[in-house]
């Protein structure tokens, strides 16, 4: 029976970590494409990289978080030990985020695996889950990382603004097809879609072809140091997206295998190893849900703000992966691109509505399967 068991505890991870990157691994790149510096593919590709690449490091340089999810202070040490525990804890939180994937909602594994090991931890214990260390090492940075990325996003995204145009770096808008720019227009005089409009009317070959292939982009005209304003924002743009999928690797890694460390059941490196396979596979059989609702539908950004939505969300991810704090990549990143929002004065309420109703809904709702898992396993 032990053996059945663990074998279902693999196989429970290994889906939770394919939920996981199906839910999260575009978001980092969710910028990329949404501002249409890159297409899907190619964010798609970058984001598989980078994340894994965080995963494969997790164990030097996050392993703090893999003591935090195995719920140690939080749910009493003999119902850490029972076998059914994080097969449990896993089925519910995989069952939270696959939900939330399919109905193109970004949220959060931290969140479904927290309120998982609290539903089951709860049940399975006549005393109980140690509610002060629920909100003290848990809730707290919950609350707090989206809070401050929204504010930091904020405040910093205008000081980019005002050294932009310091350095006589002017934004434009560009009508492209592929990576041929058939012309551009300064500022944002006009909309996108009525400067592509204006565009086709005095282009000669055949509109139907091209109206399906062309887009427009806001872009930069200019130098700086030499080199061009475009082509420099685009690759900080690149380096900020990748530095927040490697973070993002790094903060989920280590608490999806800290489900089959309890009791020290399998060994670490090899864990290791399959949730980050997992998660990779993940994200590039189902990222197309999210990129479309992260890069599309919450507001509209041009590189520059897309660039310093992943900066701040790559310094506070890396950051707190560093110190085992257990924050939300998926609600930082959010965060941040609220900020701009915020700033920019565009922002899709809508959207905003439902993705907050996504996240305060995860918490209870994993907790529920947590419990209910825990109690028909027993």
């Amino acid at each position: 029976m032990g053996t059945i068991v663990l074998v279902f505890i693999f196989l429970t991870v290994l889906f939770l970590a394919y939920s996981n990157g199906a839910n999260d691994n575009f978001k980092g790149v969710a910028t990329l494409y949404g501002s249409n510096t890159t297409t899907y593919k190619s964010a798609l590709t970058w984001a598989t990289l980078t994340t894994a690449l965080g995963s494969m490091v997790a164990l030097h340089l996050a392993s703090e978080l893999i003591i935090v999810f195995k719920g140690k202070g939080l749910v009493p040490e003999h119902v850490i030990q029972m076998q059914i525990f994080p097969l449990a804890v896993g089925i519910a939180a995989a069952m939270t985020v696959i939900l939330a994937t399919f109905m193109n909602l970004p949220v959060s594994t931290t969140h479904s695996l927290i309120g998982a090991l609290a539903g089951a931890g709860w049940i399975a214990s006549e005393g109980g889950i140690h509610w002060g260390t629920l909100s003290r090492a848990y809730f707290f940075p919950m609350v707090v990382g989206p809070v401050l990325s929204v504010a930091l996003a904020f405040t910093i995204y205008p000081i980019f603004k005002k050294l932009r145009k310091k350095l006589n770096v002017e934004q434009e808008t560009c009508f492209c097809i592929g990576k041929k720019v058939l012309a551009t227009a300064p500022g944002h005089s006009v909309t996108g879609e009525e400067f592509k409009r204006s565009t086709l009317e005095f282009i000669t070959v055949p509109q139907t072809g091209i109206a399906r292939q062309a887009y427009c982009r806001s872009s930069y005209s200019g130098q700086v140091a030499g080199i061009s304003a475009k082509s420099l924002l685009d690759s900080l743009h690149y380096l900020s997206s990748g530095l927040v999928c490697f973070s993002r690797g790094l903060n989920d890694t280590p608490k999806i295998v800290a489900l089959l460390l309890i009791g020290s059941r399998f060994d670490v490196n090899l864990s290791i190893l399959v949730v980050g396979i997992s998660m990779v596979i993940g994200g590039m059989v189902h990222s197309k849900r999210i990129a479309v609702t992260m890069g599309r539908k919450v507001t509209e950004m041009n590189p520059g703000q897309a660039f310093t939505a992943n900066l701040v969300t790559g310094m506070m991810v890396l950051g707190a992966s560093r110190i085992g704090v257990p924050v939300s990549t998926t609600h930082v990143s959010c965060g941040s691109i609220f900020g701009i929002g915020v700033a920019n004065k565009k922002i899709n309420l809508k959207v905003l509505s439902h993705i907050l109703l996504a996240w305060i809904i995860t918490l209870p709702l994993s907790f529920i399967f947590g419990l209910v898992l825990m109690s028909a396993l027993s």
